[in-house]
């Protein structure tokens, strides 16, 4: 009869996180991911094979984070717009708040690009954080909060401000990772703010 097990996949790969996050892609081995899992390096070889074939399943469940990143801005902001620069608290929450951390954490996210099962899942990623901001963009349009323009342009400029303010913040370590990367973003959109409609003065009715 087979043995229970004692971890999810799920809490496994949290564990992975965190393990990554502390010791970067290269360092980590089976048995740190093991010892905080709360679970023997055998174990995980039976589950999962290989430290690459770990890697890979926290690579696929990584690829996925829009399924929740964006419903959860949603349900935080009450405006496509406000959600956008929410993701500046978001990603900082995701990649850590110490600029090893961030630096680890990038570092698995480009894990060995010339690996085409590793290039997948970082493409898949890349793609579902674009659809999902250039999403709120068209609804920010929408809404009047930024002005018409190429939705599709300006998100793939805010994903690119993001993956770069994350690494510049990495380097330069001033402030606040999530301070740093809102300053960056509100570079970006305030160009495209709407400006607000205003008021029709009132006038007085003249005097008899």
């Amino acid at each position: 009869m087979a043995r229970p097990r004692t971890a999810s996949d799920e809490d496994i790969l949290r564990a992975a996180f965190v393990a990554i996050s502390r010791l970067g892609p290269a360092r980590l081995t089976l048995a740190d991911v093991a010892r905080e899992a709360g679970l023997t390096p055998a174990a995980l070889v039976g589950r999962f094979g290989s430290k690459r074939g770990l890697l890979l399943a926290a690579a696929a469940d990584a690829a996925g984070g829009d399924a929740y990143i964006f419903p959860g801005l949603r349900q935080r902001h009450r405006s496509p717009l406000a959600a956008l620069y929410g993701l500046a608290e978001c990603l900082a929450g995701l990649y850590g708040e110490t600029p090893e951390a961030v630096a680890h954490t990038l570092a698995f996210a480009q894990a060995d690009l010339n690996d085409p099962e590793f290039h997948q899942h970082a493409l898949t990623g890349s793609l579902g954080m674009r659809t999902g901001i250039r999403q709120f963009v068209r609804e920010s349009i929408a809404k009047g909060e930024l002005r018409p323009c190429d939705a599709t342009r300006l998100a793939g400029a805010l994903h690119a401000t993001l993956t770069g303010s994350l690494i510049n913040w990495a380097t330069h370590r001033q402030g606040r990772l999530a301070a740093w990367l809102s300053r960056d973003l509100k570079a970006v959109l305030d160009p495209y703010r709407a400006q607000p409609r205003r008021k029709a003065a009132r006038t007085s009715a003249p005097s008899a």
